[in-house]
């Protein structure tokens, strides 16, 4: 846990309500000066600086040869792969913008340094991923994706899509693979993915999946062709690991194919959500259970969690695409004021994500380290410009 600052969310509230009164106050008896401030502009503006501060921080972060890294040198793939979505969401790409030399700098560094000849974009023997390699592949094949169709360079552009498609291959051969009987008699070919290949131990888990779920997702957007058999099984996966309650439990495999009530965990169950939106499936009874889940078992903006960052990463990516509208179509007969809406938990994410920057410009929450904060709250914070299509509603 990390102290909290001493500027308390409540605190918040009581200097926006005193500034809002004062305002009233001073345009009531026409104080010179009072009474013409925006108090929606002026966190606007709190916003936008904490994302121009810690983007430079990230640019500061980077390596000489192009790339990020966690503490001790640890998850450098993972690490290479989000910082660089983040600056690329600020609407830089290869070819121009204020962080386009950083963006291709890390580009080469996946393709030149990380990845292998089967297609992996990772360095297996690497100490400090502690033998993981699939969540840094994930994250490396969704940035190299998104930066693909960007480049001006035929040369770097062939280099890219085959880099693309042999991770995405490299994926799809990864992924394990279980026949599943559902509760109503369905059956069907269920697949994940673990800290490594399937190939290599057989375990599957939730935040892999869908981290694998998103890259591919990003990789078909790019144009990479994609086996829909493999989205099938990923998305078949999901809803063999959904308990009753709606969530998702940790490993199929672990669990012996059964998701049982009270096996449920919150953060892969927002992840499963965001990662079924990015694979298109916005409808159906599923996604209510997924989302009405987290709805009630997901806390945001109320200090340290178990897992925080990852999960508001996800929750927001899936609470944007709800969007201010979704939630009431999805659950008609709920009460408004009860929907679930990206404006209501913009008013309470982002003032406390500035609150918990420090002066330098970095997130330092987590163990994973700060480029892992950084990156996970920029990208939070940087939803709204729709840059990246991974990211669009």
């Amino acid at each position: 846990m990390i102290a909290q600052n001493p500027l308390s969310a409540s605190a918040q509230t009581r200097r926006r309500f005193l500034a809002t009164a004062a305002g009233t106050l001073g345009a009531s008896v026409g104080i010179p000066g009072v009474g013409f401030a925006d108090p929606k502009a002026d966190e606007k503006k709190q916003v936008e600086d904490a994302v121009d501060k810690g983007l430079e921080w990230l640019k500061k972060a980077q390596a000489a040869d192009g790339h990020w890294e966690g503490n001790n040198g640890a998850y450098q793939v993972a690490m290479t792969g989000l910082a660089g979505m983040a600056l690329m969401m600020e609407g830089s790409n290869l070819k121009e913008g204020k962080y386009s030399e950083q963006i291709a700098k890390a580009v080469d560094w996946c393709i030149k340094k990380a990845q292998q000849p089967n297609g992996l974009l990772a360095f297996n023997q690497n100490p400090g991923d502690f033998g993981s390699y699939m969540h840094g592949h994930g994250f490396a094949t969704m940035f190299l994706a998104s930066a693909y169709g960007e480049s001006e360079d035929k040369d770097q552009q062939d280099k890219l899509e085959q880099a693309i498609k042999k991770a995405a291959e490299f994926s799809a051969k990864a992924q394990s693979s279980k026949k599943h009987t559902f509760e109503d008699g369905r059956t069907a070919m269920v697949g994940g993915w673990g800290y490594t290949s399937a190939a290599d131990s057989g375990i599957d888990e939730g935040s892999i999946t869908v981290t694998q779920l998103q890259a591919l997702r990003a990789a078909r957007n790019a144009g990479i062709g994609v086996p829909k058999e493999t989205i099938d099984k990923a998305l078949a996966y999901l809803e063999a690991c959904t308990t009753p309650n709606g969530g998702i439990i940790y490993s199929y495999i672990s669990s012996n194919g059964k998701a049982t009530n009270g096996q449920e965990r919150p953060p892969l169950t927002v992840a499963a959500v965001a990662g079924s939106f990015s694979a298109g499936q916005y409808k159906g009874e599923l996604a209510k259970k997924w989302v009405k889940f987290c709805k009630e078992k997901v806390p945001f903006a109320k200090g340290r969690v178990a897992h925080d960052e990852y999960q508001s990463y996800y929750f927001a990516q899936f609470v944007y695409v709800l969007g201010d509208d979704k939630y009431g179509v999805m659950f008609p007969k709920e009460d408004k004021a009860d929907w679930l809406t990206w404006s209501k938990f913009k008013a309470a994410m982002y003032p406390y994500l500035v609150e918990q920057q420090d002066k330098t410009g970095m997130w330092s929450s987590g163990f994973v380290g700060p480029v892992f904060s950084t990156a996970v709250n920029l990208a939070i914070l940087q939803l709204d410009k729709a840059v990246l299509p991974i990211y669009q509603r």
